[in-house]
């Protein structure tokens, strides 16, 4: 189970770790020329890392099952069993594996082993130079939304939002991770059998797709480690936060401004998103979704296979997509791998 993040927001904010953030973090003007990673080759080894939350040595067992059978070798990150309350160890330490797992030659890509909270919180303490001078794949959801916006938007290397270690490695998944990092395909995303989009503003959009975690992704604004949103093809996904949750999450990115620079929306599932407890008055997701989506004019859609669900897809953040808000389709306008 991942843990419950709106307790984690509340109690962790990032004013903890506001007055360490040194000069250099401030974004730049000029944002870093995209890069994209080296795909993945059969007998390549993967990085895992653990920057958000504990994990017990049966997650690393079934990692190195579920790699194993894509043909991955595996290296372990030097604190990965590390424990430091719902950290996965000190915040030095999970910074330093990550920065290590990039400087290390005999590793072509990362993986997260799990969500939780704790990414945001080693931002600051990247080597976001480091992690230009050597793109790899870095791969993970949730609570990593952070980690994979930050070094698309500090380092210019397109990250990729999809399956952490511990998640359900079933075929639909598999296929996706498999064409996107190791075939190298441009590809085509639609939704499995019987999950039909629900259209909020119908027509097509192009731009480069860029999201994650909602509450994630709206406890950022304001800092330097999100992306210039002109012209981007926005997508959010959330799960077990309240409708009146959503609402203010949005609310917040209307406020910053972001929704008015975006060319495209995709909320792609709220998992387990309820209305309120009992008899308490609420709107609905498709309410809340109609009086902030609907009035920007931009192809949007509800309902894509990304997130806390099973069958989903590897979504490559920094790629040049177009959409299809009335058929609930992405499709890739390049491999998202070199």
């Amino acid at each position: 189970m991942f843990w419950n993040r709106r307790h984690f927001l509340t109690l962790c904010g990032l004013s903890a770790i506001a007055s360490v953030i040194p000069a250099s973090t401030i974004a730049t003007a000029n944002p870093p020329a995209i890069l994209k990673p080296p795909r993945l080759k059969v007998g390549d080894t993967v990085g895992l890392i653990n920057p958000s939350s504990p994990i017990e040595q049966e997650d690393i067992d079934y990692a190195r099952k579920e790699l194993a059978a894509l043909g991955l070798n595996v290296k372990l990150g030097t604190h990965l069993l590390d424990e430091y309350g719902y950290l996965a160890g000190q915040d030095a330490d999970r910074a330093a594996d990550v920065n290590a797992m990039f400087a290390d030659r005999s590793v072509q890509a990362l993986l997260t082993m799990r969500g939780g909270w704790g990414c945001s919180r080693i931002l600051p303490l990247l080597n976001y130079e480091l992690i230009r001078s050597n793109p790899k794949i870095i791969m993970g959801y949730s609570d990593i939304t952070s980690l994979l916006l930050a070094i698309y938007a500090r380092s210019g290397i397109i990250t990729f939002h999809g399956p952490v270690a511990t998640s359900t490695w079933n075929p639909f998944s598999v296929n996706y991770v498999k064409r996107l990092l190791l075939d190298a395909e441009p590809v085509r995303m639609q939704n499995p059998p019987l999950t039909r989009p629900q259209t909020i503003t119908g027509g097509k959009a192009r731009g480069q797709l860029v999201g994650g975690n909602l509450s994630v992704l709206s406890a950022m604004v304001g800092s330097a480690y999100l992306p210039d949103w002109e012209n981007k093809i926005l997508f959010v996904e959330e799960i077990g936060e309240d409708i009146y949750r959503v609402d203010r999450m949005l609310t917040q990115l209307k406020l910053a401004g972001i929704l008015d620079k975006i060319s495209g929306f995709i909320f792609a599932e709220c998992t387990r998103c309820e209305a309120g407890e009992g008899d308490e008055p609420s709107l609905s997701l498709p309410q809340v979704l109609s009086d902030w989506i609907r009035p920007l004019g931009i192809p949007a859609w509800y309902g894509s296979a990304i997130g806390h669900i099973k069958d989903k897809f590897t979504v490559p953040v920094g790629v040049e997509v177009e959409i299809d808000a009335n058929l609930g389709i992405i499709q890739l306008l390049e491999p998202a791998v070199g």
